[in-house]
Formats: C-alpha cells, structure tokens, sequence
C-alpha cells in the first residue's frame, strides 16, 4: 500500500526572499499582500491589503516590501527535492510550493514513521523552511489533509473519506468554476460532495473532475512524474541571525556536507572540488574553493579540508546564509586499498596531499611524475600542477627511481666488477633505450644493482662509449 507524505511550504515565497530579517517584511504580487513576517502580522498586516495600507499600519517602522519571485521559489523547491532525495528516491513536486514524498517503502530504513518524520522535520528546519505535513494513501489527498489540523492531517488510521470529509470545496482551486456551481447547489465541504451518487456527480461536474475525485481516493491510478536528480548540486543553509565568527559557521559546513555526499552516494557520483559562498547581511557574496587530489564522497575528509580554510578566512561582515556548490561530479568508481597496508590505516595517502594543498596552498607542494619521454632525465616531472592529467602518471616509472643525479657519474671498474662506495652487483636488466638519433643518439642499457651496503642504484653502460655510468639512486 502506497503512503504519501506531502509537505506544503505555505510560506515559500516569504522565505526563499527573506531568512534572517529584524523588521517588518511583506512579499507583494500585482501591489497586495501575499504573504508577511512575523514582525509585519504584529503590526496588523494581513493578506490582500495594498502597500497605502501596509505603510499606514507600519507606521514610523520601516517596512521591506519585495516583489514576488517565482523563479527563487522554483529554485528552493528544486534544492528541496534534492534533499528530499535522500529520504525517498520516489517523489515530485506539486502545485508551486509543495514535495510529494512516496515513503512507504523507507520506513524500514529509518525504523518507522516517528523515524522518518523527525529526519524531514530536522531537514527542513535546518534549511530555514517551515511546511505543512500531510499522510494519505494517495497524492492528491496527503495535499488536500496538508491544509487540515495536524491531528486529523496525519491520522493515518483513520478511514480516509472521514479525514477529508470536513475540509472546504474552496481549496480545489484549479476547478474554480465547478466549485462555484457545486456551492451555489448548497455544497461546501468535501463531505457534501462525496455523498452523492457517483453518476450524478459525473454528469454535473464533468470528466475532469470525477477523475480528479477517483485519483484522490485511490479508485483510479494517479500517475507521477518522479524527480530526477540535477547534473550538478547546491544546497543553502541560512542561520536565521547574523554570524560573526568562523566557529559558528561549521555546523552549517558539516550538515551542507554531509548533504552533499548522501547526494552523491544516492546518484553514484565522486567530486574533487567544491565551492563555499557565504552570503553577507550587506548581500555581498563571498566565495570559498577547496579542492581534493582525488574524487570520494567522504564528508569527514571534506569537512577537514574545507576547515582548514575557514581558519585562514577572514569575515568582511556579518553572514546570514552558506551556500554550497558542486559542479564538477564524476560517475562513482571503487576506490582501492592497499592489500599489504596496516590495518589502522583509515585514510588514503592523497588525504596528506590535500591537507597540504589547502593549508600551504597549491603551488607550495610539488608533484613528481612521469611524462612520455625515451630518455629518464627528460621522462622526470617535478610539477606544482595537481590537475591530475596524464603527465603526472607515474606508472611508466615503476622499475625507475624518482632520484636522478643532475648528470650521469662514471663508475669506477675492475675488469667485469663495477664499484660506487664499494662493489655493486648487478640484480635486475637490461632495459635498453635507445633515442634522441636526431640530434645525438643515445644507446643505454639500463640495470638496477645492490651495493654492499645493501642500497639500490640505477646504473647503464653506455653502448656507444663503451663506459659505465650510475644514473640514479633507490629511495
């Protein structure tokens, strides 16, 4: 059995505009009131008045008028589905300002409904947002009970045609005409409308609406369109008061992470850089980027690197909102472990590197690679570039060491035995390079060999000048 949990964010395009206000604020659509602030109601302003009213009620309070926005309030709804996402991977949204979450199939994971809906509470209050709950077996009627009393709205034992029944004709806006005719018959509640004849009521309402009906109580199959996942992820915490210090700002950091990376798990995706925006009381914007060698969903590791730069950041002004960003995202691989590592080992090696790039800053930490080349002293890379492009793949050095001498040394011999601070012994080779016939041609056959001391060397006979030479020493 299907069980819809519908959340009605009645105050969507108050709060999308306005979070952390200290004065009266109105939002405004074709010059009336469509929704107010807890500040501007405690002066009397209520909906539908025009802005002569709303000035005349505030008084010598000054007052913020903002025009509607849609778009913003599209936009928060979407950044809501992308946290719903993580409770459900069935929902949609509905109307202009509510989610319709399918939850039946995820109360086992969060060990009940009491489970479930203090998840969605703590997610929703956490984002600034206020909303409406409603429970039905079916869509239309989780919204219609969104607008009921919270007892009654959520009384899922309840047999469902007692729950809607005293709820007005007049919240079936999109069939205003019919509802205009249904109340001049002497119909005023869903309750009056039920209790007629199913034939009757097709005949006077039309097809339209009786499929309406039918859908709400789950006598014909009401067919959503499910939310798909965007290509790239944001998400906003607003404080609702001004924060002045960066500790106050890591609590937003870490649940905005750990947002993040159920996001990132859910679709199977890895980043390996991310993007801090604090907002500003004065509505500056101020950007923070940090950025990992390697691509995980790990928040731990994210919270980590993304604290290191908050210490060094210093605040132009009071903050009332952080936003985080991603838009680089790859498709998910398994990451790999060491086989012979200790087993205390909680993190990769790259976890130092990005530690290092993000308290030293990039260019203070150098990489050594490999590029294509036949000859080792030009085939050594040592770069600051952590682009993690194919130059710096170190692969092809496997059999080399990282430590070239500056220029080949000759070796001392004795008939067929070689010395550098005492015999070497030849133990692995030859690998033969030959190259650079273009300019001067170089013919070398390399070997890895064991001094007495038991330290390894990379040394070659030059084939062309018949002579020795150590080229490089094992670390």
């Amino acid at each position: 059995m299907s069980l819809w949990l519908c959340l009605r964010f009645d105050q969507l395009p108050l709060q999308c505009l306005s979070h952390c206000e200290q004065q009266p604020v109105v939002v405004l659509a074709a010059q009336r009131v469509l929704h107010a602030n807890d500040f501007a109601t405690a002066t009397g302003i209520r909906q539908g008045m025009g802005t002569a009213t709303v000035r005349a009620l505030a008084g010598d309070e000054p007052v913020r008028l903002l025009e509607r926005n849609e778009q913003a309030e599209q936009h928060c709804l979407q950044q809501l589905c992308c946290w719903a996402y993580s409770i459900t991977p069935t929902l949609c949204t509905w109307q202009a300002d509510c989610l319709q979450l399918e939850i039946s199939g995820c109360l086992s994971l969060f060990q009940g409904l009491d489970m479930l809906l203090q998840e969605v509470t703590s997610g929703i209050g956490s984002r600034g947002y206020r909303a409406r709950y409603g429970l039905a077996p079916t869509p239309k009627a989780a919204w219609l009970l969104s607008f009921a009393a919270p007892d009654t709205a959520m009384a899922i034992q309840q047999p469902l045609e007692d729950r809607l029944s005293p709820l007005p004709l007049n919240l079936l806006t999109q069939f205003a005409t019919t509802v205009d005719s249904l109340r001049r018959a002497g119909l005023h509640t869903l309750g009056d409308l039920l209790r007629l004849p199913p034939v009757a009521l097709g005949r006077r309402c039309g097809r339209e609406f009786t499929h309406f009906l039918q859908q709400l109580l789950g006598q014909r199959e009401d067919l959503q369109v499910d939310y798909r996942p965007p290509e790239t992820f944001s998400d906003t915490y607003w404080f609702g008061y001004e924060v002045k210090t960066n500790d106050e700002l890591m609590p937003a950091v870490q649940r905005l992470l750990q947002s993040l990376c159920r996001f990132l798990r859910n679709t199977q995706l890895r980043t390996s850089e991310i993007t801090w925006q604090l907002a500003g009381m004065d509505n500056k914007l101020q950007d923070l980027c940090v950025r990992s060698t390697s691509s995980h969903s790990n928040w731990e590791n994210w919270y980590q690197l993304s604290r290191m730069r908050f210490e060094r950041l210093q605040l132009s002004g009071g903050v009332e909102g952080l936003a985080l960003a991603c838009q680089q995202l790859q498709p998910g691989q398994q990451e790999s472990i060491d086989l012979f590592s200790p087993r205390n080992q909680r993190e990769p090696l790259a976890s130092l590197l990005d530690r290092l790039h993000n308290r030293l800053g990039l260019q203070a930490v150098e990489k050594v690679g490999c590029r294509d080349e036949h000859l080792p002293e030009f085939a050594l890379l040592v770069s600051s570039d952590h682009t993690g492009d194919q130059h710096t793949n170190t692969t092809h050095c496997a059999q080399r060491p990282f430590w070239l001498m500056p220029q080949p040394k000759a070796l001392r011999q004795h008939g067929t035995q070689l010395y550098w601070n005492g015999a070497l012994k030849l133990l692995y080779g030859p690998e033969r390079i030959e190259d650079n016939w273009w300019q001067e041609a170089t013919s070398r056959d390399y070997y890895i060999a064991a001094g007495s001391d038991g330290q390894h060397y990379w040394v070659f006979h030059d084939r062309l000048a018949r002579q020795w030479y150590i080229h490089g020493v094992f670390a």
